[in-house]
């Protein structure tokens, strides 16, 4: 079973671990910091040093508890040998911007109108979400503009954010941890990470984020499509103030 450090400390950009398993190009290890993709969040890239040679991580998947790293030029390592694995800190560090931009959108449209999210996706400082909503109509460009501004103001707020854990049980007691239309955590899991915008926004979620909402910059609307009565898409770039 590798251990997700990343989902206790997203800051953390180089970590030493021990191989585990390796299958072509591909390795596990005892723990990573490299995110596995997951919820909208696309996979970490990096390198890795391996006996000497530094090679391009390329891909990242997590598998039956474990995490596969794609090493490009790998050559079958030694089960039991150290490596050292470095981010590509500035691709990690617009993603965990990127998705809180997104948690604070889900907050202000949660808050403000009740709104569900019914899907999403991201690259780093560009994302969509899709949103169950009524009573837009042919106001939405003016309704996109309001809500831009509102998520603006949580990040000039600098609410802090924090990472906390909660066993199955009380995390399926609490539903309005999940702000999907549907319920997506795995039936499998028995500990369920939260992400907490103090003041906003709490839910489940296992990806990485800024520590503070001063961190996301600023979110443009960059474009709005109904996708039918009730389902609405809001289109958004993050930048730096």
């Amino acid at each position: 079973m590798t251990e997700a450090l990343y989902q206790r400390d997203s800051y953390l950009r180089e970590f030493d671990a021990v191989v585990t398993s390796s299958e072509g190009s591909a390795v596990t290890l005892n723990q990573t910091a490299f995110y596995p993709g997951g919820g909208g969040q696309p996979n970490d890239e990096g390198t890795m040093t391996i006996a000497g040679s530094e090679l391009r991580v390329v891909g990242v998947r997590r598998q039956d508890g474990e995490t596969w790293h794609e090493v490009l030029g790998l050559r079958a390592p030694t089960v039991g040998i150290t490596v050292r694995g470095t981010l590509d800190w500035e691709r990690r560090f617009a993603l965990m911007r990127t998705h809180t931009a997104l948690h604070i959108l889900c907050g202000v449209m949660h808050r403000d109108h009740g709104a569900l999210v019914t899907g999403g996706n991201m690259t780093p400082l560009a994302a969509r979400m899709d949103f169950e909503i009524e009573g837009v109509g042919d106001s939405f460009a003016e309704f996109a503009a309001e809500v831009e501004a509102r998520a603006n103001a949580e990040i000039a707020a600098a609410r802090p954010i924090s990472v906390g854990f909660l066993s199955r049980a009380e995390a399926d007691a609490r539903p309005e941890l999940i702000r999907t239309k549907v319920n997506l955590l795995p039936a499998g899991i028995t500990e369920v990470r939260t992400v907490d915008i103090e003041g906003l926004d709490l839910q489940a979620d296992g990806g990485t984020h800024v520590a503070n909402t001063s961190e996301v910059g600023r979110i443009r609307m960059v474009g709005h499509e109904s996708k039918g009565r009730i389902n609405k898409r809001l289109r958004i770039a993050v930048e730096d103030v």
